[in-house]
């Protein structure tokens, strides 16, 4: 176990920098759209093609631009967990707040969306989250 936190420690800032420079993309189910977003799910780049333009539809639109761009962030969401799962000590019951499945509460939080933050952050209440 000590092994696994000196591992930890090490490899912190190269980890760090590589959540840096993560990215997440993703396509809607029509192809039209593509959201690029960066480590903190900030919006980096969309692309519309113009046939989108064929059948006007702005709500539809909307729509399948927060569902491509939360599908960006999961994906971005993914790529981070992975790398900070490689650093983390392989004993992870070292009072991380393991739920059901080993689900920390970061694991929950890098998987929420911001709109459900506020929620999700109460029900953390006690574990350094805001309440």
């Amino acid at each position: 176990m000590i092994q696994d936190l000196n591992r930890s420690l090490d490899n912190i800032e190269e980890t760090r920098q590589q959540i840096l420079e993560v990215t997440g993309t993703a396509w809607s189910d029509d192809r039209l759209l593509k959201a690029t977003v960066g480590p903190r799910g900030q919006l980096i780049d969309l692309d519309i093609d113009p046939r989108v333009f064929r059948n006007p539809n702005s709500k539809a639109l909307a729509a399948a631009i927060v569902a491509t761009v939360r599908a960006a962030v999961e994906d971005a969401n993914k790529k981070t967990s992975k790398l900070v799962e490689k650093v983390l000590p392989d004993d992870r019951g070292l009072g991380l707040g393991i739920g059901r499945d080993d689900e920390t509460p970061m694991d929950r939080m890098m998987r929420s969306h911001d709109s459900e933050l506020p929620t999700i952050l109460k029900k953390e209440d006690g574990h350094g989250y805001v309440s």
